[in-house]
């Protein structure tokens, strides 16, 4: 396993990880067809795939945000987290994914992405791979 950190600059914001993972499964499985597997070790982000025209990064944050109810939260550390908790949860913390020889095997404009609930902040993940037999 190895562990990657992601700075984020913004409260909310979405982080294009593709090519640091491709670099990652470059040096360490050069030739190798498998699956990639990368989890977040946080709960107020998020990792998913998207398509990163222009603009679409904010759409998702936006689409994001309403999705979540305004309620009086009961959350005892932080009532006002609480969105960007439960953002994570239905986002996902973790993503797995195809590898073709130390690639990332994606749709023509998928890109893998950390979604920033709760910056900015250092963040961490986790990569793991798995060789296809």
């Amino acid at each position: 396993m190895r562990k990657l950190s992601i700075k984020t600059r913004k409260k909310r914001e979405v982080v294009d990880l593709t090519d640091e993972l491709n670099s990652a499964l470059k040096h360490a499985f050069a030739d190798a067809d498998g699956i990639c597997h990368l989890a977040i070790l946080h709960t107020t982000a998020a990792l998913t795939t998207a398509d990163l025209d222009p603009g679409t990064d904010l759409d998702m944050l936006d689409a994001f945000e309403a999705m979540v109810p305004k309620l009086d939260y009961r959350h005892p550390h932080n009532s006002k987290h609480v969105p960007d908790h439960i953002l994570s949860a239905l986002i996902g913390t973790s993503v797995s994914l195809p590898v073709r020889r130390g690639e990332l095997v994606l749709g023509t404009w998928q890109r893998v992405v950390l979604v920033e609930l709760d910056g900015p902040r250092q963040r961490e993940a986790m990569l793991s791979f798995m060789r296809a037999e």
